[in-house]
């Protein structure tokens, strides 16, 4: 049997979980609805002043899309544990960081994409200019993949546990801050005039810090909680 490389097996993942969630829609769209729901909610009660609206905005959209990934992060792990994938997964002789990052790129497919390209949408219920459109939709392609392999880690520590998405919303939360803050403060250089530079690139070395150390760090998480 060939050995698969480690590209080839992060794509079986990948493809795996995709072709999983596509079974069950209704738990995709259940993270866009809550994410417009949200962001839709906003104008209607603070009303139309147009000054208010624009100054918020970047703010509301980054909440949403952080409550919105949180909805599908228990469920990262939670399907493979109860059928024993999982199980097999650690067992296997590939390794479990590369499984771990395919199913973190399938969860950012499946909740961070979708919010970052339905973004622009909304943000035109808060008059949003269209170079701030552009950063916010930017600054959330870079962001959101750091939500998910945040929660990664979070999801993986509290696999099993009874209350496990209070748990990992507690978790990954607070670590998410520094994010939620270069995002917004993204758009809010671009509204005042500045450059936006200095917070996508934070967003940007978040990114490549988490992508090095956090599918590592969260299958150390899983085999912890299997034991």
């Amino acid at each position: 049997m060939k050995k698969l490389s480690l590209l080839g097996l992060l794509g079986l993942v990948l493809r795996r979980d995709l072709l999983l969630a596509m079974r069950r829609r209704a738990d995709v769209l259940t993270t866009l609805i809550f994410f417009v729901m949200v962001v839709s909610l906003f104008p209607l009660g603070v009303g139309p002043e147009i000054d208010m609206l624009r100054k918020m905005a970047s703010g509301v959209v980054w909440v949403a899309a952080l409550l919105a990934s949180m909805l599908s992060l228990p469920r990262m792990f939670s399907a493979d544990y109860a059928d024993g994938t999982l199980e097999q997964m650690m067992l296997a002789p590939q390794s479990l960081s590369v499984l771990v990052l395919g199913k973190i790129a399938a969860h950012w497919m499946l909740s961070g994409l979708p919010l970052a390209l339905i973004a622009p949408v909304l943000g035109l219920q808060f008059d949003m200019s269209v170079p701030a459109l552009w950063i916010l939709v930017i600054a959330l392609l870079l962001g959101t993949p750091v939500l998910s392999m945040i929660g990664a880690v979070g999801a993986a520590l509290t696999l099993g546990l009874r209350g496990g998405g209070v748990l990992v919303s507690l978790l990954v939360l607070p670590l998410c801050i520094p994010v939620l803050i270069f995002g917004a403060g993204a758009v809010e250089a671009v509204n005042s005039g500045m450059s936006v530079v200095s917070n996508l690139s934070f967003l940007g070395a978040f990114m490549l810090f988490a992508l090095v150390f956090t599918p590592f760090v969260a299958a150390q998480a899983l085999r912890i909680s299997m034991e």
